[in-house]
């Protein structure tokens, strides 16, 4: 499975919904998760790829990571991931 499907599949598991039913322009409101769900989703993030996401759960405005959208998850995932084996 790729780093998108991977992610795409904690998202949904979260969101208690089918991984057809979450688009790369899904935000993670729109999907219904909260701040605990968005937090499970890191935790579950961070220890499926084995990285450190840079997200600080008591001030997400202020945190360095981009969580506007699925895409923009993937994204930064795929930056971590590259950025640790490199």
């Amino acid at each position: 499975m790729s780093v998108k499907d991977r992610v795409i599949a904690i998202i949904a598991e979260q969101a208690v919904l089918e991984p057809s039913d979450v688009t790369m322009e899904s935000t993670l409101e729109d999907l219904g998760i909260d701040s605990l769900g968005l937090v499970e989703s890191i935790f579950a993030i961070e220890e499926e790829f084995d990285i450190s996401v840079p997200f600080n759960a008591n001030e997400p405005e202020q945190s360095d990571f981009d969580i506007s959208s699925v895409a923009t998850i993937v994204a930064g995932i795929e930056k971590l991931i590259s950025e640790q084996t490199a």
